[in-house]
C-alpha cells in the first residue's frame, strides 16, 4: 500500500476478517516513520498476512527480518497511487524477490498506461473485474464552488468555519508548507487546527487523526496523503483550499465525506487563476457546480463566468475589464496579498 494510514486501515480490516476463520491468522503491519525494532520483533515466527509500505518492507528485507520466498499471493492496493508516489523502483526490487509462481492482484481506482504496462508485465491471462464507482452526483454529497481571490482564501476559510459552525472540516492544500501555514493562521484565530502531511512523524500523524476523530481538533489541513485510506466517520465537510491536480484526485478527496450513507458537503475555492482547471474537473466528472460568492469576500479583478454557459471564456461579455482595469486589479491584489501575509492568509 502507498501510505502509512492505509496500511494501518487495511491491517485492521484483515484482523477483523480473520476473526471468522477456523484458524488464527497472524497479521503484521509495517510502515516507515516509526522504529523498525518492534516491527522486527513482531515478525519473529513469520506472519500469514503482511501489510506494508514499499520502503519499510525493503528495510526489513535488508535487516533479514522478512523473506518473501514463501509468498503465494501479492496484492498491490491503490496501484496507481504507488506509481504516482514514485515507488516504481521499490516495486521492481520487491517483485524480483518474489517466487515466480504466485497469484497477483491489482486494486486501482484508475488504470493509466503505467499501470497497464505493469499489469501486462506481471499477469498472465488475468481476469479483469470492473466495479463502477457510484457517480458523485448520485451520492449524498452537496458540492459548492466559491469564488474568492487566492490571497483571501484563509480569511474566507476562517469565516466559514466560524459562521457555518462546522464541527469538523478536512481542508486539502497543495503543499506541506501551505498545510503548516494555514493551520497556524487558524490557530491564531482560536480555531483548533492541525496540519497533516508526509513530513510529520508517524506519532504526530496518528495523534492528529485520533484527535480529529474525537472532535478535539476542528480543522485538519492536509496534503493528498489524506485523500486515500483515511476513514473518518460522519465527517461533515471537505474543502478544497487548493484544487486537486486531477479529476480522480477530486473524487478521492470529496469521497472522505458522505460515507456509509451519511450526507456530506464538499466545497472548492475557485479563483480567476484556477477557473479553467476547475472547469476541466467538472467536464471529466460530468458535473456542473454553480459558482457562488460570499458577502465581503467577492473576488476583485477578472469576473468569473457562468459555468453553465458553454461559450464562456472567463469574463462576462460586455463587461470584461479593460487593460487599465486589469492593471489596477492586479495592483490591488498585490497589496491585499502583502497585507494578508501579515494577517490571515499565506
Amino acid at each position: 500500500v502507498p501510505t502509512r494510514e492505509l496500511a494501518a486501515q487495511v491491517g485492521e480490516a484483515m484482523v477483523g476478517f480473520g476473526k471468522y476463520l477456523p484458524q488464527r491468522v497472524k497479521v503484521a503491519v509495517v510502515f516507515g516513520g516509526v522504529s523498525i525494532n518492534p516491527q522486527m520483533m513482531n515478525l519473529r515466527g513469520g506472519a500469514d498476512v503482511l501489510v506494508a509500505t514499499p520502503g519499510r518492507l525493503l528495510d526489513l528485507i535488508d535487516h533479514n527480518a522478512v523473506s518473501l520466498a514463501a509468498v503465494s499471493m501479492l496484492v498491490l492496493d491503490e496501484a496507481d497511487k504507488l506509481l504516482d508516489m514514485g515507488f516504481g523502483d521499490e516495486l521492481g526490487r520487491i517483485l524480483s524477490l518474489l517466487p515466480a509462481q504466485r497469484q497477483n492482484l491489482f486494486f486501482s481506482a484508475t488504470f493509466p498506461p503505467a499501470i497497464e504496462a505493469l499489469a501486462a508485465s506481471m499477469l498472465r491471462d488475468p481476469l479483469r473485474v470492473d466495479i463502477q464507482a457510484e457517480p458523485l452526483g448520485k451520492r449524498d454529497i452537496a458540492q459548492r464552488a466559491i469564488e474568492v481571490d487566492a490571497s483571501r482564501r484563509t480569511q474566507l476559510l476562517r469565516h466559514l468555519v466560524q459562521t457555518e459552525k462546522w464541527s469538523r472540516v478536512l481542508v486539502f492544500v497543495a503543499t506541506k508548507h501551505a498545510a503548516e501555514i494555514v493551520a497556524d493562521k487558524l490557530r491564531k484565530c482560536h480555531i483548533e487546527a492541525e496540519p497533516f502531511h508526509g513530513e510529520l512523524s508517524q506519532g504526530k500523524r496518528n495523534q492528529v487523526l485520533q484527535d480529529f476523530k474525537a472532535k478535539t481538533v476542528q480543522v485538519v489541513v492536509a496534503t493528498d496523503v489524506a485523500a486515500r485510506g483515511i476513514d473518518i466517520t460522519q465527517l461533515p465537510v471537505v474543502l478544497n483550499y487548493d484544487l486537486p491536480r486531477s479529476a480522480v484526485d477530486y473524487t478521492h478527496r470529496i469521497g472522505r465525506t458522505g460515507r456509509a450513507g451519511e450526507s456530506g458537503l464538499a466545497i472548492s475555492f475557485v479563483s480567476a487563476g484556477t477557473l479553467a482547471h476547475f472547469r476541466l474537473i467538472e467536464k471529466r466528472q460530468g458535473i456542473v457546480v454553480p459558482r457562488e460568492q460570499v458577502a465581503g469576500f467577492e473576488p476583485v479583478g477578472v469576473l468569473l463566468s457562468n459555468p453553465a454557459d458553454p461559450h464562456a471564456t472567463g469574463g462576462v461579455k460586455g463587461e470584461r475589464p479593460s487593460k487599465k482595469d486589469k492593471l489596477r486589479a492586479a495592483a490591488a491584489a498585490a497589496r491585499d496579498a502583502d497585507t494578508d501575509a501579515d494577517t490571515d492568509g499565506p
